[in-house]
C-alpha cells in the first residue's frame, strides 16, 4: 500500500482554518478548500512510486483490479476529497451519463477549448457525489414543494417577488419550478440585483428559516442565485450524516467540513452564487424539475463494525469504521481499489500508522488489515468501488 500525498486546493470559497485544523497544521490564512485524494490528473495523489495517476497508468489491472478495469476503464473511477465550505459553493447540478456524453460530444464537434470559461462539458462522464460531514455542514439539495416555497417567498413582502409567488402558487409542480427558474435566471440583471438587495434585507430583518438566505446574500450580493436557493430545501447535517447529490438535482454547499466522494468528473452547469459562466438554456435541460426531500444518509452498521453509505451507482462506495482503542484488527483485503482516510484520533493500516487527514491507497487484492490505536479511538473512512 502506498501513503497519500495530497494536493490541497485554494478555492476562494474554502475555509481558512478548518482543514489546517484537522491536519494539525498552522494555517496559511489563505482559503484552503478541497484535499484531493486519488487519481485525478488536475492533483493527483503522490505516493513513493510517484503520482497515482501514472501509478494507475503504469499496469492499471494491477493497481485497479481486473472487474474494476472491465467496468469503469483503466483509471480510477472516483475522485476522495475532504471538503471545507467557509462560503457558499456555486449553486449547480450535474448531467447523467448520456447527457454528458452529449454535451461533450457536441463541444468537441463545435472545437470549444476544454479551458474555454464558457464550456460546461470538460468530460464524457457524469459526476454523481456523496457529502459526508466531519462537522455540522449546511447546504441546499433539491426543491422544495412549490407551495412551502412560495409561503418562504411571500413572507418577505417584497413587490417585485410576488409574481413568483403568484407562479409557484398557480401552475403543476414541474411547471411552477421551471417557469420561476427560468424567470429569475433570465431577469433583467440590475432589475434582479435590485431586488435581491431587498429580499436580503427582508431576510436579515426576519432571522430564524431566513438567516441562511442573509448569509448567502452577504458572500454574493445581487446574484440572481439567492432568489434560486429559496426554491430548495435547507438542510444542516450533523457529523456522520451525508447526502447524495445524483443527476440533475440542484445543490449547494454552504458552510462546514465534510468528506466527498464522487464518480471522477468535473462536469457542472451553474445555477448561481458564482461569478462563473451560468449557460440558462443548457442548465434548465439537465435539472430535474421536482419536488424532493432532503434525503439524508446515515450509515448503515454491519456485523463487522463497517458502517455503508448506501448510494444507487457504482463508480464509488463509501463506509465508515469508529475503531475503539486498541480494537482489533479487521481484514479489508478487496479486489478493489480502496483509499482509507483517518479523519479523528488514530488508526493503523497494515503497518502504517494514520493521524487524522492522513490516507493511504491500497491496491487491488493487497493485503488490507486496519486496527484501533492502543492510545485512542480513531474514525476510518473507506472509499472504494462495486465491481
Amino acid at each position: 500500500m502506498d501513503r497519500l500525498s495530497n494536493t490541497v486546493r485554494p478555492y476562494a470559497w474554502g475555509s481558512t482554518t478548518a482543514i489546517p485544523e484537522l491536519l494539525g497544521v498552522a494555517p496559511t490564512g489563505e482559503p484552503q478548500a478541497e484535499m484531493w485524494m486519488g487519481a485525478h490528473p488536475g492533483a493527483p495523489s503522490r505516493t513513493g512510486r510517484g503520482a497515482l495517476n501514472d501509478v494507475v497508468a503504469a499496469d492499471p489491472v494491477r493497481e485497479l483490479g481486473a472487474a474494476a478495469v472491465e467496468k469503469f476503464g483503466p483509471r480510477l473511477p472516483f475522485l476522495f476529497k475532504i471538503l471545507a465550505a467557509g462560503a457558499p459553493l456555486s449553486l449547480q447540478v450535474h448531467p447523467n451519463l448520456a447527457q454528458a456524453k452529449e454535451g461533450y460530444a457536441a463541444e468537441e464537434s463545435a472545437g470549444v477549448p476544454i479551458d474555454a470559461p464558457h464550456r460546461n462539458y470538460k468530460d464524457a462522464n457524469h459526476k454523481p457525489e456523496l457529502i459526508c460531514a466531519l462537522t455540522p455542514f449546511d447546504g441546499l439539495c433539491g426543491f422544495r414543494a412549490p407551495d412551502a416555497a412560495a409561503d418562504l417567498i411571500a413572507a418577505l413582502d417584497v413587490d417585485s417577488l410576488k409574481p413568483y409567488v403568484d407562479l409557484l402558487h398557480a401552475h403543476p409542480e414541474e411547471a411552477a419550478l421551471r417557469e420561476v427558474l427560468t424567470a429569475v435566471l433570465t431577469a433583467d440583471p440590475q432589475e434582479m440585483a435590485a431586488t435581491v438587495t431587498e429580499a436580503a434585507a427582508a431576510a436579515d430583518r426576519l432571522g430564524g428559516d431566513y438567516a441562511p438566505y442573509a448569509a448567502i446574500a452577504h458572500h454574493y450580493p445581487g446574484d440572481p442565485g439567492v432568489i434560486a436557493a429559496m426554491l430548495l430545501n435547507y438542510v444542516q447535517l450533523q457529523p456522520g450524516e451525508a447526502l447524495f447529490l445524483g443527476a440533475g438535482v440542484p445543490h449547494a454547499y454552504l458552510n462546514g467540513l465534510g468528506v466527498e466522494i464522487m464518480a471522477n468528473s468535473d462536469n457542472v452547469l451553474r445555477c448561481g452564487l458564482t461569478p462563473k459562466h451560468v449557460d440558462v438554456p443548457e442548465l434548465l435541460r439537465i435539472v430535474r424539475f421536482e419536488a424532493t426531500d432532503t434525503g439524508v444518509l446515515r450509515p448503515e452498521a454491519s456485523p463487522s463494525g463497517e458502517e455503508v453509505y448506501a448510494t444507487p451507482i457504482d463508480e464509488f462506495r463509501l463506509s465508515r469504521f469508529v475503531l475503539a482503542p486498541g480494537a482489533a484488527p479487521r481484514d479489508l483485503t478487496a479486489l478493489t481499489p480502496q483509499i482509507l482516510l483517518c479523519t479523528a484520533g488514530s488508526a493503523t493500516v497494515g503497518e502504517l500508522a494514520l493521524g487524522p487527514g492522513e490516507s493511504v491507497f491500497v491496491p487491488a487484492g493487497d493485503k488490507a488489515e486496519i486496527s484501533g490505536a492502543s492510545d485512542g479511538a480513531g474514525t476510518l473512512f473507506r472509499a472504494t468501488v462495486v465491481a
